[in-house]
């Protein structure tokens, strides 16, 4: 059995071993993409060490006064969230070397990307609410060189729409931290750890601001609309930050308040409960709707990812163990599927140059695997059975419809009509790819696939995509564990 310190390894190693990409002069780009990749690959492999093996008491780090401290722990949700993102990053990372072969200022961008792996770590791990707000700041403060890397117009300004939004929405989640740490609430316990030094109401409006706060990272609505601006940024950013670890990093940072701090009973019923579930149920619809009529293609996913973290908010906060379970497993689901279509999108723009859906006509033709493993991805997303998608967004029907609830109801509702505009706005990709209109193909029959740097990472996803199709089982097994608090 390792000590409870050896969580502090992968964070660690990402951290700093991504800050030396800077000042070190390598010979090469080749050796500098090597020495990324070993850092990367070495954390995940820590991380694996960890999770296995790793005490499952908590570490305290540092401790400012009293009830304020830095403290790490191995629970379930860290397992699941440390666990989903170190398998992703060493694949994009892969992906990025081709996609960014021809761009300035390399060795920032690589540093900050790998960065952002240890400080993702920190988030997944922390053990109370002080130890996750320090690294939910952090994670805006390295991510937002990322969505301005290019430096034009369109760029900086969402970079700063990100940072205004990220930063102001901590400020609320800020409030929350210490209301709740002050109330005795600070660790993460399975059900709530509140005292009762605060009137319950006073208690359920700080949950509010936390809500808001955290859900910022989230793009809940009417704080979304940084998440379609930061677009801009290279695709391997839009991928793995802002499909997976960043937003993400919301929705996770919203559980555990939810779950392992406020708790469930204290929430369940009230009219703050209501609201967020109600709020949730808007954003997803709204947000498949403006996917819908988005015409650039990173943009439409990114109104589809906008919908579909609020998915996993509905799930989370209808506060019952299904919902959980519902919610967690369609963060890792959907994690999977948004994986293959963004990098698929990238792999589109990387080889063709165009950004723009009416140009995909016909170049399904040309690149057949490119778009065969999107194609794959828009079926899950929309919730066709053999894929990963269905058995989440069946386990959050499920959930709403046991809860007992209008809202319940109502959000399932919700749920239907944002999956036939999923199909929509997914599959009429595939169409315009591989069926264009007669004297719309205007792609020669020269035009290739990306090279597989690229392709290995899209087709390992939607390897992912089918596989927790049809062999769920031991990863919902390991879920329903989480979400009952055995694990």
């Amino acid at each position: 059995m390792l000590s409870p310190l050896f969580i502090l390894v992968p964070i660690g190693l990402a951290v700093f071993g991504g800050a030396t990409i800077i000042p070190i002069r390598f010979p090469s780009d080749r050796i500098r993409n090597i020495y990324a990749e070993i850092i990367t690959v070495l954390t995940s492999i820590s991380v694996w060490l960890a999770l296995a093996f790793c005490s499952r008491e908590p570490v305290v780090v540092y401790s400012f006064i009293e009830g304020f401290s830095m403290s790490f722990k191995i629970d379930g949700p860290a397992m699941l969230f440390a666990g989903m993102i170190s398998v992703m990053w060493p694949f994009v990372l892969l992906y990025a070397f081709e996609y960014m072969e021809h761009a300035a200022r390399k060795s920032m961008f690589f540093a900050f990307y790998v960065m952002t792996y240890g400080i993702t770590l920190g988030v997944a791990c922390a053990h109370n609410l002080v130890t996750m707000y320090v690294f939910f700041e952090m994670l805006t403060l390295v991510t937002i060189p990322l969505v301005g890397f290019y430096e034009d117009h369109e760029s900086m300004f969402a970079a700063r729409r990100y940072a205004a939004y990220c930063i102001g929405g901590a400020s609320l989640g800020f409030f929350a931290v210490v209301m709740a740490t002050l109330d005795g609430g600070g660790e993460f316990v399975y059900g709530g750890n509140l005292g009762d030094m605060f009137s319950d109401t006073l208690m359920r409006v700080v949950f509010l601001f936390g809500f808001f706060g955290f859900g910022t990272k989230a793009a809940i609505f009417p704080l979304h609309s940084w998440l379609p601006l930061a677009g801009v940024a290279p695709t391997p950013v839009t991928a793995l930050l802002h499909a997976v670890a960043v937003v993400n990093s919301g929705v996770y940072a919203v559980m555990r308040l939810t779950w392992y701090d406020f708790g469930p009973e204290f929430l369940l019923g009230s009219g703050v409960q209501e609201f967020c579930v109600l709020i949730s149920a808007f954003t997803l619809v709204f947000a498949a709707g403006m996917a819908l009529k988005e015409r650039h293609f990173k943009r439409r996913l990114a109104y589809s990812t906008v919908s579909n973290l609020s998915y996993m908010l509905f799930g989370v906060m209808l506060m019952t163990p299904d919902g959980l379970l519902a919610g967690m497993a369609h963060m890792l689901f959907h994690g999977v599927i948004k994986m293959s279509l963004f990098l698929c999108a990238g792999a589109f723009m990387h080889v063709t140059g165009n950004e723009y859906i009416y140009e995909v006509n016909g170049v399904g033709r040309r690149m057949p695997l490119t778009f065969t493993f999107y194609t794959l991805g828009a079926l899950s997303l929309t919730g066709i059975p053999l894929f990963c998608g269905f058995i989440s967004k069946w386990r959050l029907l499920l959930a709403g419809a046991a809860s007992g609830t209008m809202i319940g109801v109502i959000g399932d509702v919700c749920l239907i009509i944002a999956a036939f505009f999923c199909a929509m706005y997914t599959l009429s990709i595939s169409i315009r790819a591989f069926f264009p209109v007669r004297g719309t193909d205007a792609y020669p029959p020269g035009l290739k696939e990306a090279g597989l740097p690229m392709l290995v990472p899209i087709g390992f996803f939607a390897f992912l995509n089918i596989l927790f199709g049809v062999w769920s089982g031991p990863i919902m097994d390991f879920i329903g564990r989480i979400s009952a608090g055995i694990i």
